[in-house]
């Protein structure tokens, strides 16, 4: 069941890239509504100001107050507003500003040009209010927006610049790390299908020559065969292991005793090669039969004791395999060695493809070992116990 929902989410992929960026777009949309929400909310307030101080002074004019009256009502009554304001004569011409980035008292006509430029700005995107005395427009008021809602009507743009980078930075890191990890993977297969492939062909290449020489007795062919025919199932069993990869594996009800004493016994007829003094001790509680693939979970144990034996630095080393029983009629499998350990913060890199300590490593194998037991068998494989220069405890629970 949850390698369907993986394979289904993996196939609907594309499907969910273009649900992610229409939720970006529908956000987007969201931010731009709000803010011209708030920019006509604020463009009305400033209209209503503007409509206040021209009714002062119409009430000023009305009252025949001289032009030096409405010049001071102009400019001390409107010197507390907050965005730009240009009183005009009734044909249009200049009489005074404020919030301009212009010299008011400059009457020169490059600075009038300017001001009538910013004039048909402004009723563009407000229209002018009148300043009436009895019947007849004697001035108009002509109003800009406040750099409040300048401000606030760049932020949907803002917005949706930084959020474009946002996605593109993350595009190009995510594909950048997927490249990765699958030239990892690639390389890592081929790598491992190399080796494990290598020591029973080379094992049977030294039996051919060792039959051509003829230098066997009779009594001896029985073992040869028995050794070739060991290789040849080995070979069967890589190429199981490797046919299984990707497809639905077939779980069996077994116990896992046997299991660990064929693969315990294969280590050790290699660990002379290592170079190391190297044990490896079982210890089995009774635990109950678990529903296993037994080649693909070989594989995943088998990795875990390598990556043991490599974490082995000094000449005696100690690896214990230990098996028991947890509540809820789960098993567990702690591999333990007294290796160099593993720090902290590198407790979830060791899962990741490509990550290796080794220069010559791949890092394939816990990444492997731990697919293996969570996606086939529903099982987790995590560090259950490192300290550094004292060694490392990996949990199987299945």
């Amino acid at each position: 069941m949850i390698k369907w929902m993986k394979r289904t989410l993996y196939l609907m992929s594309g499907t969910l890239r273009g649900a992610f960026f229409l939720l970006i777009i529908l956000f987007v949309i969201g931010i731009v509504y709000y803010t011209q929400q708030l920019v006509r909310q604020l463009r009305s307030e400033s209209r209503d100001i503007v409509e206040f101080y021209a009714l002062t002074i119409q009430r000023i004019a009305t009252a025949d107050v001289d032009a030096k009256a409405l010049g001071w009502a102009f400019e001390n009554i409107t010197q507390r507003i907050n965005f730009p304001l240009i009183l005009t004569q009734a044909d249009g011409e200049p009489a005074s500003w404020i919030g301009l980035d212009l010299p008011e008292e400059s009457r020169s006509p490059e600075v009038i040009r300017e001001v009538k430029r910013i004039i048909e700005h402004m009723s563009a995107e407000n229209p002018p209010v009148p300043i009436m005395y009895k019947d007849t427009v004697i001035n108009y008021l002509y109003y800009g927006d406040s750099k409040n809602i300048v401000q606030l009507s760049m932020l949907p743009y803002i917005a949706l610049g930084t959020m474009g980078l946002l996605v593109l930075l993350a595009f190009i890191g995510f594909s950048s790390i997927k490249k990765s990890e699958q030239r990892f993977i690639w390389v890592g297969m081929a790598k491992e299908t190399a080796h494990q492939l290598g020591t029973p062909i080379s094992s049977l290449m030294g039996w051919v020559e060792i039959l051509r020489s003829g230098e066997l007795k009779n009594a001896d062919m029985q073992m040869v065969v028995s050794d070739i025919q060991t290789d040849i199932s080995r070979l069967e069993k890589v190429a199981a292991r490797f046919s299984q990869i990707g497809s639905q594996a077939e779980l069996k009800i077994q116990e896992l005793q046997p299991i660990f004493c064929d693969i315990v016994a294969y280590f050790r007829r290699r660990l002379p090669q290592a170079g190391k003094e190297i044990k490896i001790t079982e210890i089995h509680h009774d635990t109950p039969p678990v529903a296993v693939n037994r080649d693909l979970f070989e594989w995943s144990i088998e990795n875990l004791i390598k990556n043991s034996i490599e974490a082995v630095k000094q000449k005696k080393g100690i690896i214990i395999l230990e098996t028991g029983s947890l509540e809820g009629k789960k098993v567990y499998i702690n591999v333990r060695d007294n290796g160099i350990g593993i720090t902290a913060k590198r407790k979830h890199d060791i899962f990741k493809p490509g990550y290796s300590t080794k220069k010559r490593g791949w890092g394939l194998g816990l990444s492997l070992a731990k697919r293996i037991i969570e996606e086939y068998h529903g099982g987790r494989l995590y560090v259950y116990e490192s300290r550094p220069n004292e060694g490392t405890t990996m949990r199987i629970e299945v």
